[in-house]
This record gives structure tokens, C-alpha cells and sequence, in this order.
């Protein structure tokens, strides 16, 4: 008897370790991308049975997000040191009304967001288009999901406000959403307004609907691939909560959600939505998912942001520090 207790003990802990082994593959791999640069295309649907096999032991394989298609218009790369150093694009609109400073989101770069600048270019205002840390031109190979992020959300504000800048406006998709949100939370920003594109509510909840997403139970996976996510990045993915810091930002807020979006749901965006203490406006367009809205609904897209820029400016309240 007391032979096979010691043996089922054994083999606990032997799946045991063999569980944390794989999950912290995955948490690894969550939070770093591979060396090649290129366009990350999503989905096991895509793969091969061995692929699957592969993926299921060792985590996604995701390529570095690379800047693969460049401004239309003239533009500088400009540097700024932050967590890493940044690469970002500056471009200047005539006469301009103020500036834009424009966040990607996951396994995305600052090239994905060009139409958005397009688009704030022709309203009249300059933009700075930024490559978080691990992607296009910036340095480092990881990523935190808007955790150290927000840290370089402050960087790009401060250098466009030495700049001599009074009216600027934060844009962010998905993690840049939620990074600016953070550095809201976390720094105070003076920023005119903020743009947020589908912020997710929680750090788990977002890593829970990836996992439903690959046919894998969230409990407990999601927790453990955010408890060895973050000790292989250095955070606390637990307490990484846009829901939270939304209760901070007193700024002019338009949120803007698609209403087919599978990541990010509606009792997340409601959650955020309420949780904002300022001047806010909820936009949401019913066909799109967790995707671009501008060529779908490029008018009202286009509309309801010009709308915000033109109120949003005289909008701004005191701040209680």
C-alpha cells in the first residue's frame, strides 16, 4: 500500500513539473518574439498536424513584428530612450492643429498604423507613430501587454511636450490602448484626450480568450502562463487591470469597441466605459471584430474621432493629484 501511495505521489509530481515545464514554453513564448522579422500571420488553423504537436509542448512561435510597409508622406525616424531604445516616425501636418502620438497593438508595429496617421494627417494634426519595445525598430525581443509599455507611452508624451506641444492626443489599439491607460494611471499625463481602440479589461481575461481561442481550458492554464509570462519578463501580469486604471483617467476619452470582436467583449468594454471618471463618448461599429475600423467604417470612423478632437480640447478638468 504504502508502495503505490509513493508511486502515485511520483507521478503527481513527475506531471506536475512536466505542466510547468511546457506552460512556461508558453508564458515564454506570450511574452517574446523570435529573431526572423515579419509579418506575424495568426492561427493553428494554418498549421500542420506536427505544428500543433509542437505548438501544444513549446507555445506559439511568434515572429518579431517587423515594419514592413512605410509612410506615403515624407517623414524622420526619430530615437528616444526609454525601457529600451524606440523607433518611431514622425509627420507633420500643414498648419498643424496639434499632435497624435499613435500606439500598435500585440504582435503588431507602428507601420500597421499608418492609415490611422493618415487619417489625423488630413484632420490637421501631426503624428508620431512609435514601435513598442520588441517590435519594428525598437530594441528588445519582448513584451509585457501594456505592463512596461506605459512606461514608454510617458517617453514619446514627454518628447512631443519639450517640443513646445500644448494639444496632444493619445491613440492606442488594443495593447496601445491599454498601455496608455497604464501610463495615465501611473504617471499623470496632460495630454488634451485619449483614443482607445478595444483595450482589454483584465490581463487574465484576455490571456483566457487565447486560450479558449486554441481549444484549451483557461483554468488553469491562463493563470499559470501569466504567473511564468510575467517572472520570465519581470511583472505582475495580475495586476495589470485597464479596468482599474480607468478609474484614474480624468482626461477626455473616446472608446471605441467593434461590436463582432472575439478578445475583447462587451462587459469589458461596458466595465472600462463606466469605470471613467471624465468626459467620454462610446463608439462601437457593428460588424467589425478585434480588427482596423477605418476601412470598414472609414466615415464614421473618420467622423466620430474629427467630432472628438473638435470638443474634446476646452474639455480637459482640473486635476486632483
Amino acid at each position: 500500500m504504502k508502495k503505490a501511495i509513493r508511486i502515485i505521489f511520483r507521478t503527481v509530481i513527475i506531471i506536475f513539473v512536466l505542466m510547468n515545464v511546457i506552460i512556461a514554453f508558453h508564458g515564454y513564448k506570450f511574452t517574446h518574439f523570435g529573431n526572423e522579422v515579419k509579418k506575424a500571420e495568426g492561427g493553428t488553423k494554418q498549421l500542420t498536424t506536427t505544428d500543433k504537436i509542437k505548438t501544444i509542448f513549446f507555445g506559439v512561435e511568434s515572429t518579431r513584428p517587423g515594419d514592413l510597409v512605410m509612410p506615403s508622406q515624407k517623414y524622420e525616424t526619430v530615437y528616444l530612450q526609454s525601457n529600451v531604445k524606440l523607433e518611431c516616425w514622425s509627420l507633420k501636418a500643414d498648419s498643424a492643429k496639434g499632435t497624435v502620438i499613435i500606439f500598435h497593438g500585440y504582435r503588431g508595429s507602428k507601420s500597421d498604423m499608418i492609415d490611422r496617421s493618415d487619417e489625423f494627417l488630413k484632420l490637421g494634426y501631426n503624428t508620431l507613430l512609435v514601435d513598442f519595445m520588441g517590435s519594428g525598430g525598437s530594441e528588445g525581443s519582448s513584451t509585457t501587454i501594456g505592463y512596461k509599455e506605459a512606461e514608454e507611452v510617458k517617453t514619446c508624451y514627454d518628447y512631443v511636450a519639450s517640443k513646445g506641444e500644448k494639444n496632444i492626443y493619445l491613440f492606442g489599439t488594443s495593447m496601445g490602448a491599454v498601455a496608455i491607460m497604464k501610463a495615465e494611471n501611473d504617471y499623470r499625463l496632460k495630454a488634451t484626450g485619449l483614443i482607445l481602440e478595444c483595450p482589454f479589461g483584465t490581463m487574465y481575461k484576455t490571456v483566457s480568450v487565447r486560450m479558449k481561442a486554441m481549444g484549451v481550458n483557461p483554468v488553469p492554464v491562463a493563470g499559470m502562463i501569466m504567473f511564468w509570462g510575467g517572472l520570465e519578463s519581470g511583472f505582475w501580469p495580475f495586476s495589470h487591470n485597464p479596468e482599474e486604471y480607468a478609474k484614474a483617467i480624468k482626461l477626455p476619452t473616446l472608446l471605441m469597441w467593434g461590436e463582432q470582436d472575439k478578445r475583447v467583449s462587451r462587459a469589458e468594454t461596458d466595465a472600462i466605459y463606466a469605470n471613467l471618471p471624465g468626459p467620454k463618448t462610446l463608439k462601437t461599429f457593428p460588424l467589425c471584430g478585434h480588427q482596423d475600423y477605418i476601412p470598414q467604417y472609414h466615415d464614421l470612423w473618420v467622423n466620430d474621432v474629427h467630432f472628438f478632437l473638435q470638443t474634446s480640447s476646452g474639455a480637459i478638468v482640473d486635476r486632483i493629484d
